[in-house]
């Protein structure tokens, strides 16, 4: 089969590679419809690896050496495992991108996203940007109504609703969104879909449309002005209650510092490579709390989003920036993505 495999960085290639064994007793094996490119696999090819294990296994899948990358995927069943009774083959299914145990201390407490053999499909083992997969069939969860270019976006949007519930956001709240790429523009829709309303920030015009089509009520350019400035005067001098920073950059860590109100929240999304120094003294001072969010909790954020994506089909379209193929990743998605000239998701139809 076809796939798009890492072997390093700037160095992604679409090959021939081995088709997937059946699968495992609790696997199923999936013909990928669509899938999508994370900003994590954009960060891989510019500067990476930092998360793919090239060289020594990683210790909880065991993988070592080049994979195909992918962890936003859409398929349909063709095979399924002995112990699979919940999916047939013809049964259009979404993946959760991370593998947990079930068994250990924060898998017994529903925090499966911190499971402590947890490892991520398409960045620790072979993922979905090729023609078949094989995934666990308790991350998976059947697409009902919503078309696969709709359905695609579930996973991201499961972050993205992780990363806003985690805020205790509640309408009349004044909430920022510091980065709308990927994840920061679907926060921005989810929380519109919520009922609360957002200031959105990033330095790329079409990044800017693409969260005021998503519903955000106050777009400020940090490429032409003081983004904390602007969020302060936007909320009469006090700052916003809540920020979600997606953008991994530390201006953007300072500008959240520098915007959020007394007694408000700063919640961490995007990975931050570069040292970040923070006013460990203001977070004090102001009674300022700072939270992480980490990818996304399968059997809670997973369904809902498919939920939402069902009511509000509008967030996959308005979201997307453009669909390519296979055999056009590098050039058309990856190199894109990693120059900043993709303003939405970069959906592959294999």
């Amino acid at each position: 089969m076809l796939a798009a495999v890492y072997h390093g960085q700037r160095d992604v290639r679409v090959q021939e590679w081995p088709d997937p064994p059946p699968p495992a007793a609790h696997e199923i094996q999936l013909e990928i419809l669509r899938a999508s490119i994370c900003g994590t696999d954009a960060d891989e090819f510019a500067s990476g690896p930092h998360l793919i294990p090239l060289t020594t296994p990683h210790p909880a899948s065991g993988h070592a050496g080049p994979l195909v990358l992918g962890h936003e995927m859409v398929g349909r069943v063709v095979d399924v495992g002995a112990e699979v009774t919940e999916f047939t083959a013809g049964d259009v299914v979404v993946p959760g991108s991370g593998v947990s145990c079930g068994t250990c201390r924060w898998c017994r407490e529903g925090r499966t996203n911190l499971c402590a053999g947890y490892y991520t499909v398409g960045l620790h083992v072979d993922g979905g940007l090729a023609q078949r997969v094989n995934v666990p069939a308790r991350i998976s969860r059947p697409v009902g109504g919503c078309p696969a270019d709709v359905a695609i976006m579930a996973q991201p949007l499961a972050v993205a609703l992780h990363a806003v519930r985690g805020t205790g956001a509640e309408p009349g709240m004044r909430v920022a969104v510091i980065g709308l790429g990927g994840i920061g523009s679907l926060a921005v829709a989810a929380c519109t879909a919520w009922g609360i309303e957002t200031i959105g920030v990033d330095v790329a015009t079409a990044r800017l449309e693409i969260a005021e089509r998503s519903g955000c009520s106050l777009l400020i350019d940090a490429s032409r002005q003081d983004a904390a400035a602007a969020i302060r005067r936007a909320t009469g001098g006090d700052g916003a209650d809540i920020i979600i920073e997606t953008s991994g950059v530390p201006q953007g860590l300072e500008a959240a510092m520098k915007a959020v109100s007394r007694g408000g929240h700063i919640r961490l999304v995007g990975l931050h490579r570069d040292p970040s120094p923070l006013n460990l003294t203001r977070l004090v001072l102001d009674e300022i709390r700072m939270s992480t969010s980490k990818v996304h909790i399968c059997d809670k954020d997973l369904p809902e989003a498919l939920a939402l994506l069902g009511d509000h089909p509008q967030i996959a379209s308005t979201s997307i920036d453009t669909v390519i193929g296979l055999e056009d990743i590098v050039p058309a998605g990856l190199m894109r993505m990693a120059a900043g000239d993709a303003a939405g998701k970069v959906v592959v139809k294999p």
